[in-house]
């Protein structure tokens, strides 16, 4: 897994004490921009109305779902989709701004203004394939589930804290139609620390094969870090690298990732702890059979 990324992101609501530019600023210099017009796909999940929406939001300098919006932000919000899509293609870490997974098909919210992760794994179902997407992030991306509800070819599971923004995400809601029994959400405790966030992502881990998916997609929000100024869990950052082994383990190389939230100034520390744990865990193990104790 390689991390992709693109110093445009810094340029988009710059001075936000939540959602702000402080997030990523760690990345320039580490990594090479890359870069990916991803206009063309926007309409794969949200509609043409609600694209020119967001767009002349963005010329305008309006405010909308709580950013303030400017014409970087639209230049920002394409090149997070196309380097997303990238990432579903070559098994990578997208870390983008905006973020997505709160965004409908017709609605922006919670900093989130397209919906990256649907984008791509919609292009990826377009193509014949069947993908499991797991969101870490300590909201509920209310916005992927719904536009994956009534779909048996997307496996939504979302782990979350309980009773916060946007308030959804309940154990109840499981897909609707023929998804019924394609979305899995499990709410936990405010105080949850690294045995109940490595616990359940076995369990995560367990019910995605259990779908057989081609592909698998993270929205990898970093809020539930013991340090984030806005949720309550004590994830660590070894946490993040264990599950990204475990996740490596599990799927090997059919598997990529996009930023989502994490509100703190160690985002840069949990993604890379969170890809050289994938990286470890999708390389075969070592032989340990030793051919001079095996001549007889």
């Amino acid at each position: 897994m390689k991390v992709l990324f693109n110093s445009k992101f810094l340029d988009h609501n710059v001075d936000s004490e939540a959602e702000g530019a402080y997030r990523i600023e760690q990345f320039p210099g580490k990594y090479e921009d890359r870069d990916r017009n991803g206009e063309e796909y926007i309409t794969l999940v949200h509609t043409e109305n609600y694209k020119q929406l967001i767009k002349e939001g963005c010329l305008n300098n309006e405010t909308l779902a709580e950013i303030q919006l400017s014409p970087e932000s639209y230049e920002a919000a394409l090149s997070a989709v196309g380097l997303t899509v990238h990432a579903s293609e070559y098994n990578g870490f997208a870390v983008v701004r905006p973020p997505g997974h709160h965004a409908g098909r017709e609605r922006a919210a919670g900093f989130c203004l397209f919906n990256n992760i649907a984008i791509a794994t919609q292009k990826l179902v377009n193509e014949g394939k069947k993908v499991a997407i797991i969101d870490i992030d300590a909201h509920h991306g209310n916005g992927t589930q719904e536009i994956f509800y009534e779909s048996d070819k997307v496996f939504y599971i979302s782990f979350h804290q309980a009773f916060t923004y946007p308030h959804t995400g309940q154990a109840e809601e499981a897909g609707k139609d023929k998804g019924k029994g394609y979305t899995l959400n499990i709410p936990l405790m405010l105080g949850s620390d690294d045995k109940v966030f490595l616990s359940t992502m076995d369990k995560t881990i367990q019910t995605a094969k259990n779908f057989q998916p081609d592909i698998v997609a993270i929205s990898a929000g970093f809020d539930g870090y013991y340090k984030d100024k806005m949720m309550n869990f004590d994830f660590s950052l070894k946490a993040y690298y264990e599950c990204g082994f475990k996740l490596g383990r599990a799927f090997k190389n059919n598997i990529f990732a996009v930023l989502e939230g994490g509100y703190h100034e160690d985002i840069y520390q949990c993604v890379t702890n969170f890809v050289e744990g994938v990286n470890v865990g999708s390389r075969p193990v070592r032989n340990r059979f030793d051919f001079d104790m095996s001549i007889g």
